[in-house]
């Protein structure tokens, strides 16, 4: 069993160690920088919102941060955004588009919001190219099963698009929070490809349930497992039992910039539930790289 890389200088010979041309991330952000600096700024105050400090590790400029991904290995990411109110979502949109145009190793990405108009909206970054989408449903404060949201997941399930979905409590619980309101998205689209971000953390238990019923819902590793969340959302003793069932269905997220540690800390969790003989290297180049691609590209 290959161990997970020490430090961030360790992560791109690790991940070629493992037989990869690189790492896939489906959970990366990069935003305006106006709203870069706004999303920090809420960091610098989570000790407010959160009850503990939020470091942001790469808190640094655009151009240093695609150098440091670069670095790392990451050959393809996703770099998601997220409206908080309405009249973001298409703008969001358009920006991520245009990033994702002068960055070849960005996917082209899209968001939405419950508002007049956001079905055709989302059928038109479809037709532009989007391959992945972030639905932030804390963030946004507002309901996955609004009305206005049908002909979105609809769009969405019948081009196969994934859809990164911030449904679950952690950190904090919103008004639309939690699996059990998602899942009746899911009830009325079950084609939908849906990647519970953070695995729907701390409804662990409950998003294994999502997989047994849903076979294109996935799950991001997204701050999973790392020493800072477990002291908010430890991980349940039949973890790693239960990602055995679903091996090829966990796809590597980080949440870069904004992690209060480092890159290579998301992969030491990873590998640490790879040394369960169930898991192996076969898991970690599936997460680490060709479940995540396999989305992208479908």
């Amino acid at each position: 069993m290959t161990a997970g890389p020490a430090s961030d200088a360790d992560v791109a010979a690790w991940t070629a160690s493992l037989g990869l041309p690189g790492l896939v991330d489906l959970h990366v952000h990069f935003l305006p920088k106006p709203v870069m600096d706004k999303v920090w700024a809420y960091f610098d105050r989570a000790s407010t919102h959160y009850g503990t400090d939020w470091p942001v590790h790469y808190r640094t400029s655009e151009e240093d941060r695609l150098e440091t991904l670069r670095s790392l290995g990451v050959t393809r990411f996703a770099p998601l955004v997220y409206p908080h109110k309405p009249g973001m979502a298409e703008w969001l949109t358009d920006w991520a588009l245009e990033f994702a145009a002068r960055v070849p190793d960005a996917v082209p990405t899209g968001t939405f919001y419950p508002e007049p108009g956001a079905g055709s909206a989302v059928d038109g970054a479809l037709r532009a190219g989007a391959r992945v989408f972030k639905a932030h449903v804390q963030v946004g404060a507002y309901d996955p099963r609004d009305e206005l949201l049908k002909p979105v997941w609809g769009s969405l399930a019948d081009a196969g698009v994934p859809v990164v979905v911030h449904c679950g409590h952690g950190p904090l619980r919103g008004d639309f929070t939690g699996l059990s309101v998602f899942e009746e998205v899911l009830a009325a689209h079950p084609d939908l490809t849906a990647v519970l971000a953070h695995a729907a953390m701390p409804e662990f238990g409950t998003a294994f349930e999502l997989l047994e019923k849903y076979p294109r819902v996935h799950l991001d590793t997204t701050m999973v497992g790392v020493p800072f969340a477990e002291k908010m959302s430890p991980l349940p003793p039949d973890w790693t039992a239960r990602l055995a069932e679903f091996a090829d269905r966990v796809v590597l997220g980080t949440d870069f910039p904004n992690i209060p540690y480092s890159y290579a800390t998301q992969l030491q969790a990873i590998a640490g539930w790879a040394a369960d003989d169930r898991l192996g290297e076969p898991f970690l180049r599936a997460v680490l790289h060709d479940t995540p691609l396999r989305l992208i590209s479908a």
